[in-house]
C-alpha cells in the first residue's frame, strides 16, 4: 500500500516540478540607471569617471542581428571555390530579438545560444577600411608577416566571414570570441581561454588607424600631458612599430593604451571572479554585472561621459543618435546577454597534461611555505581582493565600499594610472589555468612562467621577453619580487606546482 501511496504521490509532483525545471528564466534587465551609474569603481582621477547614457537612450539602440558566420581559412588551406559558394548564399540571420531566435526555454537553451553570441560579429568590413578588412585575410603576406594560427583544419578562429547581403561577402570582426579564443600548440581551439590572436602584428599590416579613432581608443584628456599625445605625433611606422611590439596574448584594447596594453583574461572560471578587468574596475556580485560588463564593453561605454568626454560623441562631447548604425552600430538584447553570460559561466578548462609528481609536491609545499596562498587562496587561488599600485592614495570611502589590501606589490602603475581603465588599484589574479596562459604582467612583458620567476627581470639591463614598447631596448619589469629569491632548483619545482592548478 505504502509504494502505491509514494507512487500516486510522484504522478501527481512529477509534472509540476518538470514544468518548473524547464521554465524559462527570468531574464535581468541590463541597462538600469540606478546600477549603471554605480557599476564602475572610480577612476583614480574621480573626474574622468564615466557616466553612462540613460537607458531611455540605451533601449533606442536597435538590436544586431546575429547572421550565420562562415570559418576563414588561411590561405592555401582553403577549399577551392569557397568564396564563389559563399557569394551564392542567401543572408540567414539566426537571432534578431524578434521572431528569429534560437531555442530559448531552459537554461541549457540559454548556454548554448550562448555560443551564438560568443561567436557573433560586431563589425563588418569589406576590402578597405580601419582596423581589419576583407583584403587582410586575402593577402597571404598578412598572414605571413602577422604570424595569424590557425587551428587544425586551417581555419583562423577569431574572425568570419558573413554574408549579410547575397553576392557580398564581408568580414565579421571584434566578437567575444576574438580575443578570447586559444589556439592550442597541437591546433585544438579553446574558447574563453586567454586569446592569443596576435592582434598587435597583424594590426601592423594592416589599414593605418586614423588619429580620431585613435583619440576615441585611447584618450584620456583630464590627464596632462594626454597619454594619447604620444602616440598620435608618431607617423605612420612608428605607430605599425608599436602595434607590432604588443605579442599575441595581449591587447591595446579601448580604453588602455598602445604604451599600456593588457595581458587579456582567461574567461573561464570568471564566474568566480569578485571583480572584472585587470585594474578590478567592476564588481561581479551577480550575473547580471556580468551582462552589463559586456553591454559596456562591446560598445556602451563609448557612448558614456567621461568627464565630458563621449569616445564616439560628435566632437568627443555629445552622444550621437542613439539609432545611428555607423556610429553606434547596434546593441545586444537582454536575452543574447543573459545568454552569453550562462555560456561563459559554464566554460570548462582543457584537460591538463602537467600531472602531479615529486616535484610538484615540493613546489606545493613551497607554495605553503612563501605565504603565496595569502592572496592566492583555494578554491580560486586567488583571495578576489584589490591591491592598490605604487603612488595611490586609496580614498577613505573606499576601505568601505570594496575589498582593498594594504599591501603594494609594486608592479608598473601605466595601465592603471593613465588609461580610461586605472582604477588605481589591481585585482589579485586567479593561478588557476596558468599552464595554458601566456605573456605574464599586467601589459605582458613576461612571454611564460620561467621568465617571470627570473630574478633577472628587475634588472635594468633586462630585454624583457614579452611587451617590449621600445623595441629591442632593455628596461626593468619591476614589482611582484615574491619567489625571485628561491634557488633554481626550488624556482623549477614551484612553477612545476602552478602548472598542475
Amino acid at each position: 500500500m505504502l509504494l502505491i501511496q509514494v507512487a500516486a504521490f510522484w504522478m501527481v509532483i512529477a509534472p509540476a516540478q518538470t514544468k518548473r525545471v524547464n521554465q524559462p528564466p527570468v531574464i535581468p534587465k541590463t541597462w538600469d540607471d540606478k546600477a549603471m551609474n554605480t557599476l564602475e569603481i572610480p577612476l583614480a582621477n574621480p573626474v574622468g569617471s564615466p557616466k553612462a547614457v540613460p537607458a531611455a537612450y540605451y533601449y533606442q539602440i536597435p538590436l544586431r542581428p546575429i547572421y550565420k558566420q562562415y570559418p576563414v581559412y588561411a590561405p592555401d588551406r582553403e577549399p577551392a571555390g569557397y568564396m564563389d559558394r559563399l557569394k551564392q548564399l542567401e543572408p540567414i540571420i539566426l537571432w534578431d530579438g524578434g521572431v528569429r531566435h534560437p531555442k530559448l526555454d531552459t537554461e541549457e537553451d540559454f548556454v548554448k545560444a550562448g555560443s551564438l553570441v560568443f561567436e557573433a560579429s560586431v563589425f563588418f568590413n569589406g576590402d578597405v577600411g580601419p582596423v581589419f578588412n576583407l583584403s587582410d585575410v586575402r593577402n597571404k603576406t598578412w598572414w605571413r608577416k602577422s604570424g595569424m594560427p590557425v587551428n587544425s583544419k586551417g581555419i583562423m578562429p577569431f574572425m568570419f566571414y558573413v554574408v549579410r547581403e547575397k553576392g557580398k561577402v564581408e568580414l565579421g570582426t571584434f566578437s567575444c570570441a576574438m580575443c578570447h579564443t586559444r589556439i592550442m600548440s597541437d591546433g585544438k581551439v579553446v574558447n574563453g581561454a586567454q586569446g592569443n590572436i596576435p592582434f598587435g602584428a597583424a594590426l601592423a599590416q594592416s589599414s593605418p588607424v586614423p588619429p580620431p579613432l585613435n583619440r576615441a581608443l585611447y584618450s584620456v584628456p583630464w590627464l596632462h600631458p594626454d597619454p594619447i599625445e604620444e602616440v598620435v605625433t608618431m607617423n605612420d611606422r612608428e605607430q605599425r612599430q608599436l602595434s607590432a611590439a604588443i605579442p599575441a596574448g595581449v591587447n591595446a584594447r579601448h580604453r588602455t593604451s598602445l604604451v599600456n596594453p593588457v595581458q587579456i583574461p582567461d574567461l573561464i572560471g570568471v564566474k568566480q571572479r569578485r571583480y572584472l578587468d585587470r585594474t578590478g574596475l567592476q564588481p561581479q556580485n551577480a550575473p547580471v554585472d556580468f551582462m552589463r560588463y559586456v553591454a559596456m564593453n562591446q560598445g556602451g561605454d563609448s557612448l558614456s561621459s567621461f568627464g565630458g568626454f563621449v569616445p564616439v560623441g560628435l566632437n568627443f562631447k555629445t552622444p550621437p543618435d542613439p539609432t545611428d548604425s555607423i556610429t553606434v552600430g547596434g546593441r545586444y538584447s537582454d536575452e543574447e546577454l543573459y545568454a552569453l553570460t550562462q555560456y561563459v559561466y559554464s566554460l570548462k578548462p582543457p584537460p591538463n597534461p602537467n600531472k602531479p609528481s615529486r616535484l610538484t609536491l615540493r613546489g606545493k609545499q613551497l607554495f605553503v611555505s612563501e605565504g603565496c596562498a595569502r592572496c592566492h587562496s583555494l578554491p580560486s587561488y586567488s583571495n578576489n581582493r584589490l591591491t592598490p599600485t605604487v603612488g595611490f592614495d586609496v580614498p577613505s570611502d573606499h576601505r568601505f565600499k570594496y575589498d582593498i589590501m594594504k599591501t603594494s606589490v609594486g608592479t608598473d602603475s601605466g595601465l592603471t594610472m593613465k588609461t580610461r581603465r586605472g582604477t588605481g588599484y589591481y585585482k589579485v589574479p586567479s593561478l588557476r589555468g596558468l599552464w595554458y596562459r601566456s605573456m605574464f604582467g599586467h601589459s605582458g612583458w613576461c612571454a611564460n612562467l620561467e621568465d617571470w620567476f627570473d630574478p633577472r627581470r628587475l634588472e635594468p639591463d633586462y630585454v624583457p621577453t614579452g611587451f617590449r614598447p621600445n623595441g629591442n631596448k632593455p628596461f626593468p619589469v619591476l614589482g611582484h619580487a615574491y619567489g625571485l629569491d628561491l634557488s633554481a632548483d626550488d624556482r623549477k619545482a614551484l612553477i612545476s606546482f602552478l602548472k598542475t592548478l
